[in-house]
């Protein structure tokens, strides 16, 4: 640490590394889709700290075909899912819930949870309160 950050207390620092991040989820590229482990989903990654000046967040939107799907889960972060086009069905725990525009959705630690789209298919936005997607340790049933 340098004299400056001892008499600011790392104020400089803090500063530097919280400077806006805009994503466009247009631009993003379109990951996933290609393993029948997981299912069909695919996903656009806007904020997650080995690809953006991000950190303490891991964001992105996740899309899916009609009738997509996101098979049974856990992993140990928790996570929010927020409607943005499309209907759904998110079962977390063995309770189903209605996913549309506009509709937040929590889901705690280590529960498990899966999504099927409806017959227009579904978009949605998720985060995790991670610095990277890679961080999230995915554990699919069976």
């Amino acid at each position: 640490m340098d004299v400056f950050e001892q008499m600011t207390g790392g104020i400089a620092e803090a500063y530097l590394t919280a400077l806006p991040v805009v994503a466009n989820a247009d631009c993003a590229p379109l990951e996933g889709g290609e393993d029948p482990a997981f299912g069909t989903v695919r996903w656009r990654t806007l904020f997650s700290a080995d690809r953006t000046a991000t950190a303490g967040m891991t964001l992105g939107v996740a899309e899916f075909g009609p009738g997509g799907t996101l098979l049974a889960h856990r992993h140990g972060p928790a996570e929010f899912y927020f409607g943005l086009a499309g209907q759904g069905v998110v079962t977390i725990d063995g309770r189903a819930h209605e996913i549309t525009p506009g509709v937040a959705i929590f889901i705690p630690a280590e529960a498990e949870h899966e999504t099927i789209a409806g017959t227009e298919g579904l978009r949605f936005l998720y985060g995790f309160p991670k610095d990277r997607f890679s961080e999230v340790d995915y554990r699919f049933r069976g």
